[in-house]
């Protein structure tokens, strides 16, 4: 619940961490950073066959990592553990990919017997679609299949028709060991690959502790918080997301086979378990699961309600399982944005293949973690990463740049919904105009460019106004707000920059009550100042982003004093919160210059501030205006001329 504005004039504002407001500092791409991103993309491509067992072999050994600890916790021995528990998942893989393959088996001999089911429908499609281009296009690819189920599995009861010739094949005879070469061969890659991942699985859950220390010294040894740090968010994210991963894959299987074998759909069960397995394909694997059995519900029979019941099933699972189950299972994120997954995909596809689709989510969690804490890897952190790469106040400015209203207006309501309107001008939107500031400061922002920006802004600030109303609404002590009985007049000081920045201050104090009037710097004018109405203020703030004004501009508080000596003035030279740094941390902002500070209370100042809560409690304060000083400057002497005019 945030503090309210009368609480947070009466007490000491707290300390704004600079990590807190600039986030994390982003990392130039340069040409050889994307060689070596390059050289090592191809070092994947080119040693598939060594590292695609080891990252398999890694994963494995996250998910594991869990259930060896739980076993060690219940005394059992640290090897019997390990084999336990490989022993327990590979027989479940062994098991699973031998059902896969028997129904794989009897699918292959069913197949046949649907393509007159499939003649059928097409006949219908072409007598009901007419000429359509669309329908035409689909017939033709199911008659493709069709012919293509006819000649990969013909139909047992397919004669030879009669006259016709007669195929003859020539086989080549083979020795005993060409033929048995030729069976084991194509055996011998999958099996070794296979075990090599089982044994490496072992000896790294073996020898957990020793590659962790390893992986420490090779590092980052002198700093082993991070580092450790580094290692516990990895298992636990990549571990944790391939956990409730598989489990919401089963909850998700599970009624696919049960609905699929309850429509008729054949071999039910094979489709339930590669549903379990696509699910793994982010986005798509939902998808990629039921394109094969809606294709067999519509070869299962002639008529069409197989095919629209196993449709509506897989639609009916995918919105409870997306809706209920995964929220109520994921208790943390994987880290990783919904963009950089699909990427990912596509890059670890074209990488290692089908595997490599199934490995992207869980690889590319591991690279974000890396990015998150050692800085040599942070790239892969802005690039794939769910958390904001710009700091609030750089993306408001960014936005402000672009003349987008709606989502500056739209990311700052957003962030009112936890904060207080002052707050948000003193975290976000005074530092992104001290931005703007500094970028004018330095002549890479233009005219056109500052006007607009102005324009945008102040846009923004008319849009929330309405959030004024609601915060005085919301606060239980209105009728005791420390603004109330008080008029301020906010003007800017030299800049459409200086009148975005006091219609801010106008607004917080708006919130807090005060009848406030803002202006531009264009009524500070000598003739426009009667404008103002100042006999109807207790109090004038100047506000000014340059953190060195002009002697020029300090000249209006005189003006101003002279005006209405009855007036507080008071002058804000804004300033960032202590080591604020731009998005890319390569210069902070300016400071104020003290010597400016003291040349404002020179000129009759009631007070000079440099932050938001500082000007809020003086403006407000019942503090008597001081008397205006005598002028010191040193004036040159009249000339002969003027002192000829004076009477004798």
């Amino acid at each position: 619940m945030p503090v309210s504005p009368n609480q947070r004039l009466a007490t000491t504002a707290l300390p704004v961490l600079a990590s807190d407001l600039a986030g994390p500092q982003s990392r130039r791409i340069t040409l050889p950073r994307l060689a070596a991103i390059a050289g090592v993309a191809g070092v994947l491509y080119l040693g598939q066959e060594v590292f695609l067992p080891l990252a398999i072999a890694m994963l494995l050994t996250f998910a594991l990592s869990p259930l060896v600890t739980r076993f060690r916790r219940h005394g059992v021995p640290m090897t019997a553990s390990v084999l336990i528990t490989a022993f327990l998942a590979f027989s479940a893989i062994a098991a699973f990919s031998l059902i896969v393959a028997g129904q794989l088996s009897s699918l292959a001999t069913e197949l046949p017997k649907f393509q007159e089911n499939i003649l059928t429908k097409l006949d219908d499609l072409r007598e009901q679609g007419g000429d359509s281009g669309l329908v035409a296009r689909l017939v033709d690819m199911a008659g493709a299949i069709s012919a293509e189920i006819g000649q990969v599995f013909p139909s047992e009861d397919a004669a030879q028709p009669s006259g016709a010739p007669m195929k003859v094949e020539v086989v080549e005879r083979m020795s005993p060991l060409d033929a048995l070469v030729g069976l084991v061969m194509p055996l011998v890659s999958p099996i070794a690959t296979t075990g090599l991942v089982v044994v490496v699985v072992i000896f790294m859950l073996l020898e957990r502790e020793e590659l962790r220390d390893r992986f420490i010294r090779l590092t980052g040894a002198s700093d082993l918080h991070r580092t450790t740090q580094v290692l516990e968010d990895a298992g636990a994210r990549v571990g944790n997301y391939l956990l409730i991963q598989l489990l919401v894959n089963v909850i998700y299987a599970i009624p696919i086979g049960i609905g699929l074998w309850l429509i008729g759909v054949p071999n039910a069960p094979l489709w339930g378990m590669l549903t379990l397995v696509l699910r793994f394909v982010p986005y798509i694997g939902s998808l990629l699961s039921a394109v094969f059995p809606m294709f067999l519900a519509f070869a299962v029979s002639p008529e069409w309600s197989a095919l629209l019941w196993t449709a509506a099933l897989f639609v009916a699972v995918e919105l409870i399982t997306s809706n209920v189950v995964e929220p109520w299972l994921y208790g943390s994120r994987t880290g990783v944005s919904p963009l950089a997954i699909i990427v990912a995909a596509i890059f670890w596809t074209w990488i290692w293949g089908p595997l490599g689709l199934v490995l992207s989510t869980p690889l590319t969690v591991c690279l974000v973690v890396l990015g998150r804490h050692i800085p040599q890897f942070e790239l892969f952190d802005i690039l794939f990463g769910d958390e904001p790469v710009l700091a609030p106040h750089a993306r408001l400015y960014q936005r402000w740049l672009a003349g987008d209203t709606i989502e500056s207006t739209f990311r700052a309501e957003e962030a009112l919904e936890e904060a207080w309107l002052a707050d948000y001008y003193r975290d976000t939107g005074l530092p992104a105009l001290l931005l703007a500031q500094s970028d004018w400061s330095r002549g890479v922002l233009t005219t056109a460019q500052e006007e607009r920006l102005a324009t945008t802004a102040l846009a923004m600030v008319a849009d929330l106004q309405a959030v004024v109303e609601d915060e005085l609404e919301d606060d239980e002590n209105v009728d005791e707000a420390a603004g109330q009985g008080r008029r301020v007049l906010c003007i800017g000081g030299r800049s459409g920059l200086d009148d975005v920045a006091a219609a801010m201050l106008g607004q917080a104090l708006s919130a807090d009550g005060a009848d406030v009037a803002s202006h531009p710097h264009t009524d500070l004018a000598p003739s426009r100042i009667a404008a103002l109405d100042l006999a109807n203020r207790t109090c004038a703030v100047i506000s000014f982003l340059d953190p060195s004004p002009s002697r020029t501009s300090l000249l209006h508080v005189r003006r101003l004093k002279r005006a209405m000596p009855h007036l507080r003035v008071g002058v804000v030279i804004w300033q960032a919160p202590e080591a604020l740094a731009e998005d890319d941390g390569s210069k902070t902002l300016p400071v104020v210059d003290p010597a400016k500070v003291q040349e404002a209370e020179a000129m009759g100042a009631d007070f000079v501030v440099t932050d938001l809560d500082a000007a809020l409690t003086e403006a407000l304060s019942d503090a008597e205006p001081r008397a205006l000083p005598q002028q010191t400057l040193a004036r040159p002497a009249r000339s002969r001329r003027a002192a000829s005019r004076k009477p004798a």
